[in-house]
């Protein structure tokens, strides 16, 4: 579980000095061998507001929009706590249409999908009170919440409220933010039946925008729909999930 440890500035502090250095001196000599050994370019920079990111651009083969960038980011963060996780297989989507071919396989420990849900939720949560939008992708969260309640078992994910309310301490703890009039966004409420994820006025303008231009660059793959449709599903995954939090 969580522990709150009240001296939480000293704790952040010990976690921004720390994780850079065990980045650059594990993470990335890891990755640069890799690289080698697989005969492939790409830069690899330490970034991010406290230097917990790694970027590794590469060329494109191809070039979209712009809206996704040539680079992956591996985020680092030493404030999640990763739990619930569990294992889970992913596999190469060119398989199926490959028959002939080998891909690789990979089991890799990924957060349980209530834990996903409940992180994207409560930054959807955010954003709405917050009323503005703070970069561009972010309107993959509001399609991933879709995505994760029209799929079976959804109920169980959504209305774990053990996990809602881990989710929520952690970010009061780690990540404290203030409404659109100052006033200290209160996790705890969203996580019991006060959940908000649909924006109004430019903030709404803000992520439709977002949203045309994340499927612009055709990054998801099969089904997709429409904005307004998007935001009913959504207005219906907060009513349904407030009410069974209440």
């Amino acid at each position: 579980g969580l522990s709150l440890n009240p001296d939480k500035f000293c704790l952040d502090d010990r976690v921004h000095l720390r994780l850079p250095l065990w980045i650059t001196s594990v993470v990335v000599p890891i990755l640069e061998q890799a690289l080698k050994k697989s005969h492939l370019r790409a830069e690899i920079e330490l970034g991010g507001k406290e230097n917990d990111k790694l970027f590794l651009h590469f060329s494109p083969l191809t070039k979209g929009t712009g809206y996704v960038a040539p680079v992956i980011t591996l985020e680092f963060g030493g404030r999640a706590s990763g739990e619930p996780h569990q294992r889970h297989r992913v596999f190469c989507d060119i398989a199926e249409h490959l028959p002939t071919l080998s891909f690789p396989v990979a089991s890799p420990q990924v957060m349980n999908v209530s834990r996903t849900f409940w992180e994207k939720a409560t930054a959807a949560h955010v954003f709405c009170a917050q009323g503005r939008i703070r970069s561009e992708r972010y309107a993959r969260h509001w399609y991933d919440l879709v995505s994760i309640a029209s799929n079976p078992g959804s109920e169980t994910v959504i209305n774990d409220r053990k996990t809602a309310l881990a989710v929520a301490q952690h970010k009061s703890f780690f990540f404290s933010e203030k409404d659109a009039e100052g006033k200290t966004i209160d996790y705890e409420a969203a996580a019991s039946g006060g959940l908000r994820i649909i924006p109004t006025g430019m903030a709404k303008d803000a992520l439709e925008n977002d949203y045309a231009a994340m499927l612009a660059d055709q990054i998801m793959i099969g089904h997709t729909i429409a904005f307004e449709e998007l935001l009913n599903a959504c207005a219906t995954i907060e009513s349904r999930t407030n009410q069974k939090l209440l």
